[in-house]
């Protein structure tokens, strides 16, 4: 068990936020005055604000981290929606500075907007108990991140254990509620599948079931499915996914780059390299960490081919 949480712990601060970003944010709101179209259900639609609507497809469907800070910025911030969508947006940056000062800040900034995730939850679950519970969950999730990133691995994890203990508490009670909502099953799918690679809470096969049989939207789903046979080293499967993922957001870099990740655990350098290109045209909408880390992924690609000439 010590190895286990050790690895888990050493892989939390970079990958808590990237895994498992879309279930982080991907909530509508409960109300707004601009009605928008529910992203999550076909029918007993809920009313969301059209710049939440429009920073959920800008980040989930074109990719553009750029555009939906700025709408996230501008959405309502008594929405528990709008804190966690600031929140990952901000871990993201607070991932790729590199300046100490600037880094500090972001790090609070992020720890603020994930406390006011689970804030403004808490005063919604009277009026929506799953969702109200849900945005519990994803704030003490968060609030893990947070733990982790400031205070390291032998310090930070007895205490960012109990935050995701607490965060699979309110989405036990969110799923009380309606097992079969399609918002909940993508969020905790994205969760249960993140834990599961790290530690022996839950299981991945059921992780991948909920996305695959309740979540919506459906390229959120299957870019969900493909990050889980990437990690459970099922290349084929999750080559699968990732093309039914890019069927709906073809121009979406953070999917031909995941695509392109596959492709390399398919041993398929040559391949890769198309989708690390296609993902690297995009690079005016994405994060300067993102952009670094696609471009080192590209280049050992690349090197890898011109060693043993694949």
């Amino acid at each position: 068990m010590p190895d286990t949480l050790n690895a888990f712990a050493q892989t939390a601060p970079n990958r808590l936020l990237r895994l498992t970003s879309a279930a982080l944010v991907s909530l509508s709101l409960w109300a707004s005055p601009v009605l928008a179209k529910d992203p999550f259900r076909t029918t007993n639609a809920k009313p969301i604000g059209d710049r939440t609507e429009a920073a959920f497809k800008a980040l989930f469907q074109q990719g553009d981290y750029i555009t939906a800070a700025k709408y996230a910025q501008q959405a309502e911030a008594s929405d528990p929606l709008t804190q966690a969508l600031r929140a990952s947006l901000t871990y993201i940056a607070w991932d790729g500075e590199r300046e100490d000062t600037k880094k500090a800040a972001l790090l609070d900034q992020f720890n603020t907007y994930a406390d006011q995730t689970r804030q403004t939850a808490a005063a919604l679950v009277a009026k929506d108990p799953l969702r109200g519970n849900l945005y519990q969950a994803v704030g003490h999730f968060l609030e893990g991140a947070y733990i982790f990133s400031k205070d390291g691995t032998v310090k930070g994890t007895p205490q960012a254990l109990g935050e995701i203990q607490q965060a699979f508490k309110y989405m036990d009670a969110a799923e009380k509620v309606d097992p079969s909502d399609p918002e909940l099953n993508l969020l905790r799918g994205y969760i249960d599948l993140f834990v599961s690679l790290n530690l022996p809470f839950s299981s991945p096969a059921e992780a991948i079931n909920r996305l695959e049989q309740y979540a919506n939207p459906r390229y959120l789903a299957y870019r969900g499915m493909a990050l889980g046979y990437r990690d459970l080293n099922q290349p084929a499967k999750a080559l699968a996914a990732v093309d039914s993922a890019l069927q709906a957001t073809p121009n979406n870099p953070d999917v031909l780059y995941l695509k392109a990740q596959i492709l390399v655990r398919k041993g398929d350098n040559r391949g890769s390299l198309a989708y690390f290109d296609k993902a690297l045209a995009k690079q005016n909408q994405l994060p300067p960490g993102l952009i670094k880390q696609i471009s080192k992924e590209r280049n050992r690609a690349q090197n890898r081919l011109g060693n043993v000439g694949q």
